[in-house]
């Protein structure tokens, strides 16, 4: 089975574009519940995709992606962005300790996303026939962006997630030396792309998410990976 572009778009559109603002509205919430109001006054701490939509990140790069991928063939890994939501760590009530809340509300956000896919692939069975196939793609999609985008930004790397809370987590004298790589951190995650570690990096937890969701699915591991496979290639 192959899909075509329009059917591709189809298939990920909705995925990605909660997968990806939902991540970012997560820490807005966060933020707010722990003192700091940024987000809240400027209406970013909402489900509502279009207060978080960038269009280049959420939008151009991804539709991208699936155009080259089509003319080009071949798998490929989706990503994007959204318009990152304004956190002031200094109006928080504890700075330092509430940081590593509010950088893990990302990641936990596209997990329990990732869970609701699942829930849709199961759904789509349980009802039959005509809702077994788009659903069990479209809850391949799900799964698949958010196991990245989480493993992305579980990295230890400033400006990621993964950055915020190991500064968190290090003795200040460390955590301020360790914040100053922040101007670096977009150069050295394109350095790890380009010299093909960044996948290496990323698989562990990508497998994990992959393994942990397909227990919600009511697919094994194998048919979930197979369902990813047609909806990447």
């Amino acid at each position: 089975m192959e899909l075509n572009l329009i059917q591709k778009i189809t298939v990920w559109a909705i995925p990605i574009i909660f997968a990806i603002t939902l991540h970012e509205a997560a820490h807005g919430y966060v933020a707010k519940f722990f003192g700091d109001k940024t987000a809240w006054m400027l209406g970013r701490v909402t489900l509502n995709p279009l207060k978080h939509i960038d269009p280049v990140g959420t939008i151009l790069v991804p539709l991208s992606i699936l155009l080259m991928s089509k003319l080009l063939g071949g798998g490929f890994i989706l990503f994007g962005w959204a318009k990152p939501v304004p956190v002031n760590f200094g109006a928080l009530r504890h700075p330092k300790r509430n940081m590593l809340w509010v950088a893990l509300a990302g990641p936990a956000a596209n997990l329990v996303m990732a869970i609701f896919w699942a829930l849709v692939i199961k759904l789509g069975i349980t009802l039959g026939d005509n809702y077994t196939q788009p659903m069990a793609l479209m809850g391949a999609a799900g799964i698949f962006i958010n196991a990245i985008l989480m493993a992305l930004n579980l990295l230890p790397l400033p400006p990621l997630d993964g950055g915020r809370i190991a500064i968190s987590l290090l003795p200040n004298k460390y955590a301020y030396r360790y914040a100053q790589i922040e101007p670096y951190g977009f150069y050295i995650l394109l350095a790890l792309m380009f010299i093909g570690w960044l996948g290496m990096v990323l698989s562990p937890i990508l497998a994990l998410t992959l393994v942990f969701a397909s227990s919600f699915s009511g697919l094994s591991h194998g048919d979930l990976v197979a369902l990813i496979q047609i909806i990447t290639r």
